[in-house]
């Protein structure tokens, strides 16, 4: 997944972009509300969705003027945004692709599609809509205002990512990391103007206009843009297909529908659908890990600098993840779950997360164990993984602990290890004989 940032020229504003894959086809993301083209494909699900789609395209990313990477002080009109769209297009050499947008950047979606018949090849809109102001799915002006008066006094603190996804609202975990995300990707007075703008856009005279093939998704459930906007649009653009997905959140956060978007998007465009078929059972090390001490530290620092110190901890926990090739599964309470192909390169991972993690002031406790697990999507289960949170819960402050499984299979490595006796693990039968690395 690795790809360089670019800049392309639109007027006098720089927007930073990225390219990925190599398909026969090109496909042209327009972001919604935030956008980072650094920090917006770390996420596992959006990584995910990319493995997909350039399964057979090749993806071009970008920042919006404002945002990001991109210049943060140029005018952003929308009319300036579709000339954006084209100068990426321009600079990645795509004279026409299908331009799949989200959320806030349907709109412009549709007018790009409106205005560029030529370059566009096919249209595809997930929970978005014609306009704010009026139709379905409208906001009232009073209460849209409200909110971006509260967005504005807590930007950075997770706010709009609580509104986005209702699901993960009480993940103190998701919160501070969609904070981070929050505030590198604009500031309170840029975000606000922002949609205090998109407000007043409204597109629904270009639906008709509209000639490239359309594709719109809608979850059924979503609070934040009602599906009524999403059955609206379809019954407005010529030929539109529809399709309802399950779901309750407006951000798409988990594969399985990542999955159902990429099957609809394929089929869409090439007639076919080819899902990366993995395999229902793999043999893995699981890894639990859980900051010592949190609910004191969170009270001796308080809310806000408790979040910054827990989002600077995943940060540190993630780059080594990525270092020895481990798969970030879950995040649990101050911790997280992740899975590794390999025991040695687990328990190397684990030192060093402890180590770098000291000078933060932070200590954890880690727990290893090896066995078949299943998976289904992104999240994995089974019993190798009940015993791995066991093991955790076991382990001393800055100790890596591991079942006998792990020892056994390290054998050669130069791993040194340290009895720690049979222990019982709830819920697992028998008895453990548990081992401490030194």
């Amino acid at each position: 997944m690795d790809s360089p940032v670019k800049y392309a020229r639109s007027g006098d504003a720089h927007i930073a972009y990225r390219v990925f894959g190599e398909g026969p086809r090109d496909i042209v993301l327009i972001p919604g509300t935030l956008s980072h083209v650094e920090l917006l494909w770390e996420r596992p699900s959006n990584q995910h969705l990319l493995k997909r789609l350039t399964a057979f395209a090749r993806v071009i990313v970008f920042d919006k003027r404002g945002q990001g990477l991109s210049d943060r002080d140029a005018e952003h009109t929308l009319e300036e945004r579709v000339g954006d769209v084209s100068a990426v297009m321009d600079a990645a050499a795509a004279a026409c692709a299908t331009i799949y947008g989200w959320s806030e950047g349907g709109p412009l979606c549709l007018m790009f599609a409106a205005t560029y018949p030529a370059r566009t090849a096919a249209l595809v809109l997930y929970g978005t809509y014609a306009s704010r102001k009026a139709g379905p799915g409208a906001i009232e002006r009073k209460p849209y205002n409200e909110f971006l008066q509260r967005l504005e006094e807590h930007w950075g603190e997770g706010l709009l990512m609580r509104l986005n996804a209702p699901s993960r609202a009480k993940d103190t975990a998701f919160l501070a990391e969609s904070g981070r995300y929050e505030r590198a990707s604009a500031s309170p007075g840029s975000i606000v103007a922002l949609m205090r703008a998109n407000y007043d856009i409204d597109v629904r005279h270009l639906l008709a206009a509209v000639q490239a093939p359309t594709l719109i998704l809608h979850r059924a459930g979503d609070e934040m843009v009602p599906v009524e906007a999403g059955r609206y649009l379809a019954e407005q653009i010529p030929g539109a297909k529809y399709v309802e997905v399950p779901g309750t959140d407006h951000l798409v956060l988990d594969n399985e529908t990542q999955d159902v978007i990429a099957d609809e998007i394929e089929e869409f465009i090439t007639g076919e659908r080819h899902r990366l078929v993995e395999p229902d059972r793999v043999l893995a090390t699981v890894m639990f890990t859980d900051i010592v001490g949190s609910t004191e530290r969170a009270a001796e620092l308080g809310d806000e600098h408790w979040r910054e110190l827990l989002a600077a901890h995943y940060t540190v926990l993630r780059k080594e993840l990525a270092t020895f090739r481990g798969h970030e599964v879950n995040t649990w309470g101050d911790g997280l779950v992740a899975t590794f192909d390999g025991p040695a390169r687990a328990i190397r991972c684990a030192r060093t997360m402890g180590a770098k993690l000291l000078p933060l002031g932070l200590q954890i406790r880690v727990g290893l164990h090896t066995g078949e697990c299943d998976l289904r999507g992104n999240d994995v289960s089974g019993l190798a993984v009940n015993i791995a949170a066991r093991v955790a819960a076991l382990a001393s402050p800055d100790q890596v602990m591991v079942s006998s499984t792990v020892k056994d299979l390290v054998a050669g490595s130069g791993i040194q290890f340290a009895e720690r006796g049979p222990h019982v693990l709830k819920g697992v039968p028998g008895n453990w004989q548990l081992f401490s690395v030194q």
